[in-house]
């Protein structure tokens, strides 16, 4: 590694309870103290807007049944990626289907260079790809056996939870050309250690500790 590596709040700074999650001022709150970027949720309403959410309900309403007139606090894709284009690194995390076509296109209109388009969902990673091979895609993993659908595609990026980070994966996809970025790290030493095995990306609820671990 020449540097530190690339530092991204999660959800932006979900440390702080004061400020949402998934939300511009959790966003800048990561910024403000530091990190590259930060990473986000998406997910498809029925009127179909691309809108920024984890869980599949808010208040009681399941998202994906959303009207045009419900859920309008939520944060839209496209007013991120106006917002932080050219100003941060994106990892977008896409939670469903069928928002690929959505977010090829808002990648194209605001030339979008630093970012990574993500998905614990094989099937919505390929389907990227399939599309536009230019795209950066990652597959996210939680379990060891899931390592298995990057090893089968080599996309751009692997993003496994930190438990499964080892030297020896991290050499494993350097030596493919791709990129590693581990989540959620909110230990210091952790973050150190996984930054000496040289780690491309951290992805840390606590966007203070992460930048200061890296000062």
């Amino acid at each position: 590694m020449s540097g530190p590596p690339l530092l991204l709040g999660h959800r932006g700074c979900r440390v702080n309870t004061q400020v949402p999650e998934n939300t511009p001022a959790s966003f800048d709150l990561a910024l403000a103290h530091g990190c590259d970027g930060f990473e986000f949720d998406v997910r498809l309403t029925s009127a179909g807007r691309s809108v920024l959410c984890h869980d599949p309900d808010v208040d009681g309403m399941m998202v994906c049944r959303a009207m045009a007139d419900q859920l309008t606090h939520l944060p839209l894709l496209d007013d991120v990626l106006q917002g932080y284009a050219q100003r941060a690194f994106l990892d977008i995390e896409l939670k469903v289907r069928n928002l690929e076509s959505k977010v090829l296109t808002s990648l194209r209109e605001y030339r979008m260079e630093n970012y990574v388009v993500s998905s614990f969902l094989p099937e919505v990673v390929m389907e990227l790809k399939t599309r536009s091979a230019k795209i950066h895609v990652g597959i996210i993993c939680d379990q060891q056996a899931q390592l298995a659908y990057w090893r089968e595609h080599k996309f751009e990026y692997l993003i496994p939870h930190y438990t499964l980070v080892t030297r020896a994966l991290v050499q494993e996809v350097h030596n493919e050309g791709s990129k590693l970025i581990t989540w959620t790290v909110n230990d210091g030493k952790a973050m150190s250690i996984l930054a000496d095995w040289g780690v491309d990306g951290i992805i840390s609820d606590d966007p203070k500790l992460l930048a200061q671990t890296f000062t």
